[in-house]
């Protein structure tokens, strides 16, 4: 490889890792964290009240320490909150 195609493709490769970060935070910055929603399995991450440390172990579907994200602004008409529960550890 010479020299020049060398420095297409490291430029190439740096633009393209600069985009896919971009639109990774327009995604995220869409989402909101909502509690009551996520159903047995299917949580995001640790409980809130501290039963448990890692997404796809909620026990119960709807269980309102347990969370998803969700698009935002459809929390609340998915029947959750964005509000954290009373007791919660984090």
């Amino acid at each position: 490889m010479n020299q020049r195609t060398f420095v297409t493709a490291t430029a190439t490769a740096a633009l393209s890792a600069l985009l896919l970060s971009v639109s990774m935070g327009a995604q995220a910055a869409e989402k909101e964290k909502c509690f009551g929603v996520a159903k047995a399995g299917q949580n995001d991450c640790a409980s809130v009240m501290g039963t448990h440390s890692c997404a796809g172990q909620a026990k119960t579907s709807m269980d309102k320490s347990e969370w998803k994200y969700v698009a935002a602004g459809t929390c609340a008409k998915e029947g959750g909150t964005t509000m954290m529960p009373k007791g919660a550890k984090m």
